[in-house]
This record gives structure tokens, C-alpha cells and sequence, in this order.
């Protein structure tokens, strides 16, 4: 399709807010944007041109942008949001005073803890934590809707928000770095498949992020749970995998910096109330330079079942390892078993063998969980099989980018 097709096709959309040409070299294929444009950049040189649809009201009658406004209305136009801009500002720097002194009080502040953390860039709205407390009923045990390494997770009411309380536990010494790190790390990234980070409470030995409010909890309470597998059709499995697939290719490629996630599991993936995936817990992720393939540490941290051979055994990870991760979540939808510990008859055995043994003597469906019925594209489940195993396969070159996924 062309670009003239392309906007034809966009304008008769009321949906579509902006339109591009998918491929820059040929001029030819087409994009469109639907909504907020949260997938696009702005790069200082080269990139692409990006063409977003106006309102008739900006446009005269032949299409082109309408006259000057009469220089009164611009200045009244200013001038008076200025103001009340600066009025605002002022009351946000009498209120953020008042708050530093009251925290000073309690034995830190959130400037002390970027400083003290190299947490500068993060421009994230700071809750005391007074309101926090008002919206989770006082940190009730009551609210508590998860628990991990890291702490307790509190459901709660923020703003008229429903909201998730992610609260350091002061036992955990892992914990502070991950709060660190997923503090600097998340606030970078915005994308449709991972978790929103609303803000954070640091005040005394406090330190909480908050996010939004997933009602149906993580993927593993789904598929793993007899009963609520059922509802999960091939079609809601299968949007889950893609969903999942396109938040690692942005973490991967196509946000601001190399994203490695390196705990990628089932727990972490979340839905929301219409089962649609987002990936959550940055706290032991990694940022890659523009030219860094792969790093190499000594700490292996992760869970076991989802990380690759080379990250276990030798402590080197990269976007592949990320991808082995992938695979397994793939196959651990498709058959609704865990990597881990469902073959207690077979103790050498597990899903990924099991998985290629099916593959390797055709009988490559009887991997799919039986809860799904009789009515699936035969087509596209084994292509998705087919997908999974290539991204586990053994060594690291082997496996294919997220973008090729």
C-alpha cells in the first residue's frame, strides 16, 4: 500500500489519529496509530515522517491551517494560563517544603535518597505516607493481595484510583536494591504490555512503589488453577502470548534503552479486567548501551525453570535469555503445566523435553491443555509450539530475536 492509500485508509477510520509508511526505504506499507501515539519518538536526526490527523476545526476549507489569531488573544491566551501556572507552581514548592521538613523529621528525604541511589532522573509523583496508610486501611493485613521476596503487595484507593501497594519488607536485603532499581528503571519505560509505575513512598525506613491495580492478578493464578483454565480459550491464550511478545520486543528494541528483564515468568506477568498482559517486577532488570549484546555476573538471580542454560551456569545474560524465558511462558500456556515440578513420575523429565519429544514424533497437540476443548486453529497452535521451542533450544545463538518471535 502506498502513502496516499495509507492516509485514505486512515481517514475513513474515526479511530485513527496518525498514519506512516511502514518501510522508509520504498515508501511503501503502511502504519497506523489508534489512540494516545505512545509508541512514537522524536529523533534528532533521520528518522521518519509521521503524519497526524487534525480536527476540521483547525483547518479551513481547503485544508490548509487557518489564519493568524489576532495578536489580543494570543497574549490573553498566554498570559492567563501562565499565571495560573505559576500560582500552581507555588503551591507545589510551599507543599513539597513543608513535606521535606516533616521527612527530615523522620529520618530522610526523597532528594537524600536520589542522591544517595542515583535515582536524579526519576520524575515520579511522591506520596507521603499518611495517604498511603489512608488508602490501604492503615497497610491492613486485610488488603494484602500477594506477597514476594521483595514484601507485602497492598490493594488500596488512591485519588479515586484503584491501586497496588508494592511495600519493601525492612527483612529484605535483596529488596533495597531491587527498589532502587525498578524505581529508576521503570519510570524510563511506558508501553501498553508493561505495568504502570503511578509513584512511590519513601519516608523514614519506608519504601514503597505504587502501581496500577490488576483485578485478575498474575497469569500462573489462571492457567495453573483447574477451574479458571477453562475460561481461557485458545483466543485468550493466544492474544496473552502476542501481548507478551510485544512488551519484551519494546523492552528489547524499540524503547529508549536495551531493557533485560532476566525474571521473566508467569507471577510476573499480570492482566487486567480484560485479561490483557503487562509485564510487572523491574526490580532485577538491566540496562544495556547502545552496542552491549550480552553481560556477565557473578550474583544469578531469577527463578529457576524460566532461565537459560548460559545464565545459570555461567552468569551471562542478554536479550536471549530473555527470550529462553519467553518460550517457556509459551509452552507453559499452550499445555497449562509448569516447567518445574509437574513430572514428579518422571524426575528427569519436564515440560520443555516433553514438549520437544511431542514435536520430534508429530504428536505435537496432545501438549495442549485439554481445558481449551476441541475448537482451535490447528494452524496457528502449532506455529505458536513451534515458536516456543525454537526460543528454548540449548544455545544461545540458536534462538531468535523478539522481533523475529
Amino acid at each position: 500500500m502506498g502513502l496516499d492509500e495509507c492516509a485514505k485508509k486512515c481517514l475513513m477510520d474515526c479511530s485513527c489519529t496518525a498514519y506512516a509508511t511502514s518501510n522508509i526505504s520504498s515508501g511503501i506499507g503502511c502504519l497506523n496509530w489508534f489512540g494516545e501515539l505512545i509508541d512514537s519518538r522524536a529523533f534528532p536526526n533521520g528518522g521518519q515522517d509521521l503524519y497526524v490527523r487534525l480536527a476540521a476545526s483547525d483547518l479551513d476549507e481547503g485544508g490548509h491551517k487557518k489564519k493568524k489569531t489576532p495578536v489580543g488573544v494570543i497574549i490573553a491566551a498566554t498570559v492567563i494560563p501562565g499565571l495560573l501556572l505559576l500560582g500552581v507552581v507555588g503551591y507545589y514548592s510551599k507543599r513539597r517544603r513543608w513535606w521535606t521538613r516533616k521527612l527530615n523529621r523522620r529520618g530522610g528525604t526523597i532528594d537524600h535518597f536520589r542522591e544517595r541511589n542515583g535515582a536524579n532522573e526519576t520524575e515520579l509523583p511522591m506520596f507521603d505516607l499518611e495517604t498511603v496508610q489512608n488508602a490501604t486501611n492503615n497497610l491492613s493485613a486485610s488488603n494484602v493481595i500477594g506477597e514476594g521476596g521483595y514484601g507485602p503487595v497492598y490493594w488500596g484507593k488512591l485519588e479515586g484510583q484503584e491501586v497496588a501497594v508494592k511495600r519493601l519488607s525492612k527483612t529484605s536485603k535483596q529488596g533495597a536494591e531491587e527498589f532502587k532499581n525498578e524505581l529508576t528503571l521503570i519510570a524510563k519505560v511506558q508501553h501498553r504490555n508493561l505495568v504502570r509505575l503511578l509513584g512511590c513512598c519513601i519516608e523514614g525506613d519506608e519504601r514503597m512503589l505504587i502501581y496500577e491495580y490488576m483485578p485478575n492478578k498474575s497469569l500462573d493464578t489462571f492457567i495453573f488453577d483447574f477451574t479458571k483454565s477453562a475460561s481461557m480459550d485458545w483466543q485468550k491464550r493466544f492474544d496473552i502470548i502476542m501481548g507478551i511478545a510485544r512488551g519484551l520486543l519494546y523492552l528489547h528494541q524499540d524503547s529508549r534503552f536495551r531493557i533485560i528483564h532476566r525474571d521473566l515468568k508467569a507471577s510476573n506477568i499480570l492482566l487486567d479486567k480484560e485479561l490483557k498482559p503487562k509485564i510487572s517486577d523491574f526490580g532485577l532488570a538491566r540496562i544495556f548501551g547502545g552496542d552491549q549484546d550480552e553481560a556477565k555476573t557473578k550474583r544469578v538471580v531469577g527463578t529457576y525453570g524460566y532461565m537459560s542454560p548460559e545464565y545459570a551456569m555461567d552468569g551471562v545474560f542478554s536479550v536471549k535469555s530473555d527470550v529462553f524465558s519467553f518460550g517457556v511462558l509459551v509452552l507453559e500456556i499452550l499445555s497449562g503445566r509448569r516447567n518445574r515440578g509437574f513430572y514428579q513420575s518422571e524426575p528427569d523429565s519436564n515440560l520443555l523435553r516433553n514438549a520437544w519429544r511431542l514435536w520430534e514424533e508429530g504428536r505435537g497437540l496432545e501438549l495442549l491443555d485439554t481445558s481449551i476443548g476441541h475448537v482451535y486453529p490447528v494452524i496457528e497452535v502449532m506455529r505458536c509450539l513451534q515458536v516456543g521451542l525454537l526460543c528454548v533450544q540449548e544455545q544461545a545463538e540458536d534462538r531468535p530475536t523478539m522481533s523475529w518471535v
